[in-house]
């Protein structure tokens, strides 16, 4: 599998994102088997496509919070979690912290960083 195939790979999963990916899609749209696919994707990316799915729902969510005024949960659902709890819990492990404190403590970084432009 070639460097380009990985990235198309990557690319699809982005683009895909809110619909919500699964691993025989993205193996339909490259052209080669679920389990090559899972097998090389471990490989290329250090991490099975379901916790990279997971860690990229996210890290997208994260910036979302930090970059938009909408809900917590509207962000939530969007990324797939059934509820604002299961996105709470999945973005404490990940991130150390609720998305709440995550929000502000991010807001507060960029209006730091807006007023130290000026």
């Amino acid at each position: 599998m070639s460097e380009k195939t990985y990235k198309t790979m990557l690319n699809w999963v982005d683009q895909n994102i809110t619909n919500p990916p699964t691993l025989l899609e993205m193996s339909r749209y490259v052209g080669y088997s679920p389990y090559y696919c899972s097998t090389k994707f471990r490989e290329y990316c250090g991490m099975s496509f379901k916790r990279y799915l997971g860690k990229r729902k996210l890290m997208m969510a994260a910036k979302e919070l930090t970059h938009t005024k909408e809900t917590i949960l509207t962000i939530a659902v969007r990324y797939g979690f059934s509820s604002h709890e299961a996105f709470t819990r999945a973005f404490c492990r990940e991130y150390g912290r609720p998305p709440s404190q995550f929000r502000r403590e991010s807001t507060a970084t960029l209006a730091n960083q807006d007023s130290d432009r000026r």
